[in-house]
């Protein structure tokens, strides 16, 4: 049987290279789908619990995992010889930064190295992994036809950008629309055969390219507009302006306006890395993307002003950092979900740790949380979240509120902290209270 016709009956056999924020919501839904689906990762633990139908994401519920693995639809291995059993093959693995900002498409080359070694005729290989423009014929391709196989004759390779966006509940692996670019024609038709299954709407363009552009143009389309706003914020304490009053203000206009809001700066795994993804590529062809990086720039900038507020709160009250007790709130991202990959809170702990002062934190989503190994700070530290109920909040000299989640008491935080940064207007400008501290809005006088 035609592969196309495997796909529409369903008989395809998925395999998913790579189980997280990505790869274990898109297996868990082909599963529910009812194909029979793969899971490939390098953790034995993951691949433990997905077996045992545990899910170790909110993002994927107990029973949307337990389901197909009780039915049989999805079994997990850490063995890539399961890859000679798929029709269709997902690569989801993490594309980081260097430190010296530098895309590191290691995963994404060693993912292909192994598919090589297994690849036979009729396979379909789609990336969905974001990285710069070229990846998957300038990288993934050569790595694949080390095999001795053709694309586009004996196998079929495409792009499909990831849109997972984490916490949310609205938009989902199943009915966020998807860009499919393919190596050929039938590349493109048959990856788009594959993501059409899910029932939401497929935008088919002329190349791999064009949808790697594409997923770098979302991410750094947020990029800038943060980036904008947080510049402002910055501007508006100093005019002694509150700058979350301006946007209220502003978003009023039906039309030519979207409110974005300032921060402590930007997490999760795309916004603060793809801009650096793009310059890069940028460079190889004489282009300086200047643009782009001022923006990222900026949004670096702002886990160091989070601590400059900090320690202008403490200097009202005769402290400083050294020796201060400051007490975090929330370390994730982004509020309500368990991701704290590239979290503000990351850079925040570690220069607060610099400054000598005692950190200690609370979130329900992340009950552990590393920091450090750095060149910012090279020590590696390792702190254990507090439950915030148990804790008498007017013991520390100052709580920071890094990511507000809902599960939060604010109200409490108000009534009983002694002295409050408030990065996300959680406090919802009190402005007459001395106790806060705001980014975006002048110091209390």
């Amino acid at each position: 049987m035609a592969l196309a016709d495997r796909i529409r009956s369903r008989e395809a056999v998925m395999a998913v290279i790579g189980l997280g924020y990505v790869g274990l919501p898109l297996a868990a839904g082909l599963a529910r789908l009812g194909f029979s689906t793969i899971g490939i990762d390098v953790s034995a633990e993951r691949v433990e619990r997905i077996n045992a139908g545990v899910p170790y994401l909110e993002d994927v519920g107990a029973e949307d995992l337990a389901g197909p693995v009780r039915e049989g639809r999805l079994r997990a291995t850490t063995n890539y010889a399961r890859l000679v059993d798929a029709d269709v093959i997902f690569i989801c693995v993490p594309t980081p930064i260097k430190p010296n900002k530098s895309p590191d498409l290691s995963y994404i080359t060693a993912v292909a190295e192994g598919i090589a070694a297994r690849l036979r005729r009729g396979q379909l290989i789609i990336l969905q992994s974001t990285t710069h423009p070229g990846t998957t014929e300038e990288e993934v391709l050569p790595c694949l036809e080390g095999s001795g196989l053709k694309a586009g004759v004996d196998f079929h390779l495409a792009f499909v950008p990831e849109r997972i966006n984490p916490g949310d509940k609205q938009f989902t692996v199943e009915n966020t629309p998807k860009v499919v670019g393919g190596l050929t024609p039938t590349c493109t038709e048959l990856a788009a055969l594959v993501m059409e299954q899910f029932g939401a709407g497929v935008m088919r363009v002329s190349s791999p390219r064009v949808a790697e552009m594409a997923k770098l143009l979302e991410n750094i389309f947020r990029s800038v507009n943060i980036s904008l706003v947080n510049e402002m914020a910055l501007l508006a304490e100093r005019m002694r302006i509150d700058f979350w009053e301006v946007i209220q203000a502003a978003s009023t206009k039906p039309f030519g306006f979207m409110p974005f809001y300032p921060g402590p700066g930007v997490g999760g795994h795309c916004i603060p890395v793809d801009p650096f993804y793009l310059s890069a590529k940028a460079r190889e062809y004489d282009f300086s993307a200047r643009f782009v990086e001022l923006a990222a720039e900026v949004n670096q900038a702002m886990p160091y002003h989070a601590v400059e507020k900090t320690a202008q709160a403490l200097a009202s009250c005769g402290r400083s950092l050294k020796g201060a007790w400051v007490h975090v709130l929330g370390v994730a991202f982004k509020r309500d979900v368990d991701d704290p990959r590239n979290s503000p809170a990351e850079r925040i702990v570690e220069l607060l740790l610099n400054a000598g002062a005692r950190i200690t934190y609370s979130d329900p989503h992340v009950p552990q949380f590393s920091v450090g190994g750095s060149a910012i700070r090279p020590e590696r530290t390792v702190l254990k979240a507090l439950d915030m109920d148990s804790l008498d909040l007017s013991e520390p000299d100052c709580v920071l509120i890094v990511t507000a989640h809902t599960a939060f008491d604010i109200e409490r935080v108000v009534r009983e902290a002694r002295l409050i940064v408030d990065s996300m207007n959680a406090t919802g400008g009190r402005t007459g209270d001395r106790r806060i501290f705001s980014i975006g809005r002048p110091n209390p006088a």
